[in-house]
């Protein structure tokens, strides 16, 4: 079974990206723009929560409107860059849950290598979405999944900024099962598993250390 990757490529969100490739981009504005893609992003990603009917009441009737149905969300970042994502999508579903997936890169062998994790209770009623700006090799993206798995949850969505066609590819192979959210797909990995032209280190950029 295959994959699904969903190419989020609006022009409000290309451009913003562009601005988020710049290197002269401030920290500053990077965090921002961060944020608002974000959003314009998460409604692509939960254009089919569940909804239910309700009975209110307007100015000037009664009606029944439609409304979440309560399904319950959880947004997982994968330490630390994907905190990058996490206000934006609490703007859009404040009750959501945060869980935390710390992850660092071997820089010998650069597979994945995890010092933390932390869930909210009921993982397996919950649509959790992963957030990661980069999807480069695709190893600490499965990681993450497999931690986010073993929780019991089963509705999972991955969302990144950036993706190249070997992390895709990775990461479909692992878990054909969660599809995939990206605002676009770049050319290939360099020598040290960044991705080219992509935005350079988008922890550094977010946190502005280097």
């Amino acid at each position: 079974m295959s994959g699904k990757t969903t190419l989020i490529d609006h022009p409000l969100i290309l451009h913003k990206l562009a601005m988020m490739r710049d290197k002269d981009t401030s920290t500053k504005k990077f965090r921002t723009l961060l944020r608002e893609i974000s959003m314009l992003m998460g409604y692509e990603l939960m254009r089919d929560l569940p909804v239910e009917e309700i009975e209110i009441e307007t100015p000037l009737e009664k009606m029944k409107a439609k409304a979440l149905s309560g399904k319950k969300l959880c947004i997982v970042p994968i330490l630390r860059a994907g905190l990058g994502f996490v206000d934006g999508l609490l703007e859009l579903v404040p009750a959501a849950r945060v869980g935390h997936i710390g992850l660092y890169r071997n820089p010998d062998t650069l597979e994945a290598v995890d010092y933390y994790k932390k869930f909210p209770d009921d993982m397996g009623s919950r649509i959790v979405l992963a957030v990661d700006p980069m999807l480069a090799t695709g190893h600490s993206a499965v990681a993450a999944v497999n931690h986010i798995k073993k929780t019991g949850a089963t509705d999972i969505r991955f969302l990144c900024l950036i993706a190249a066609p070997v992390g895709i590819e990775t990461f479909h192979a692992a878990h054909p099962d969660v599809p995939i959210y990206t605002a676009a797909i770049d050319r290939e990995l360099n020598d040290h598993g960044y991705i080219l032209p992509g935005i350079g280190d988008a922890g550094d950029r977010i946190f502005g250390t280097k």
